[in-house]
């Protein structure tokens, strides 16, 4: 007789095959950050279950940031890290520190895929024109070579994707001048997935999702349209850190992307567990049309 484990193995396949048949030459881009760039086994599940997006049909994409690790290397060289309003301030010394450090992490994270049998590739902003900025001012106060995206030019990615890579990008760019700039992870990726017409938009980061009441974990909403989205903002149920990152995805799913997804990089496994069951783990924002899966079962 099959043993119940085996029997509840099959199920979780089974509830996995309509989402790998919907998404099946589908573009994903997957925005990684946080804690679970630091810790080495969450960095290796992370990659592993991109890689297994890839080999299962899907054409992932990479955007990673890099913010701790940088503020390591600019307190290793005796300079201290500074912000305003949030916003690293970005001295052409630091500039340069953190296009060193991002072309590190970019490099280390190409190795771990191709590791796993996948080839992938490495690129910044700069590389063929794919994110270009202007300086990025905050609350009207000058933040040195700080970008803020004006045009993405998807083509490198397009072509990648189209000779089975897998794009490993990393959020540097270039103004009118053709001087470099450093941009928010979290930026780059929405600009990019709306680039790239992209069916899915996931947030790795160390947050579990949207809360209706952050001190209260039973709180937690698993699906949000865009109007209750922005009524979380406007009635001040969202705050701090949660405002910026709720408005690209709100940007994002106006722009084309089928759904964004928060979760938390911390647990094992989030993206799949997100992607490839029915109620997931993070929070789902959806376009206004889209039916919720409550909505689903009804």
């Amino acid at each position: 007789m099959v043993k119940q484990k085996y029997l509840e193995k099959a199920e979780v396949l089974i509830e996995a095959l309509p989402y790998i048949q919907h998404f099946n030459r589908k573009i994903v881009v997957v925005k990684y950050g946080g804690s679970a760039m630091l810790d080495e086994d969450l960095k290796k599940n992370v990659i592993k279950d991109v890689v297994l997006l890839k080999l299962v049909g899907f054409k992932p994409i990479i955007v990673h940031g890099g913010g701790k690790e940088i503020s390591r290397w600019v307190g290793k060289v005796g300079m201290e890290p500074r912000f305003v309003n949030g916003l690293r301030v970005t001295d052409k010394d630091t500039m340069e520190i953190a296009e060193m450090v991002l072309s590190k992490v970019n490099k280390e994270l190409v190795t771990l895929v191709q590791s796993l049998g996948v080839k992938a590739v490495g690129v910044c902003g700069k590389d063929g024109g794919l994110l270009q900025v202007e300086k990025k001012l905050s609350g009207g106060e000058d933040i040195g070579f700080v970008g803020d995206i004006q045009k993405v030019e998807p083509k490198i990615l397009y072509d990648l994707l189209e000779k089975d890579f897998l794009p490993i990008v990393f959020p540097v760019g270039y103004d009118a001048n053709f001087d470099t700039y450093n941009i928010n992870a979290d930026d780059a990726a929405c600009a990019i997935a709306e680039a790239v017409h992209a069916e899915k938009l996931a947030f790795l980061s160390d947050i579990e999702g949207v809360y209706k009441n952050p001190a209260d974990p039973e709180t937690l909403i698993s699906e949000l349209r865009v109007p209750e989205a922005e009524e979380l903002i406007r009635e001040g149920y969202v705050g701090g850190g949660m405002i910026p990152k709720l408005q690209n995805c709100i940007s994002a799913i106006e722009n084309g992307v089928n759904r964004v997804h928060i979760l938390d990089g911390r647990i094992p496994h989030s993206l799949l567990l997100e992607i490839f069951t029915n109620k997931g783990i993070g929070t789902a924002i959806l376009r206004d049309d889209a039916k919720k899966f409550s909505e689903e079962e009804a």
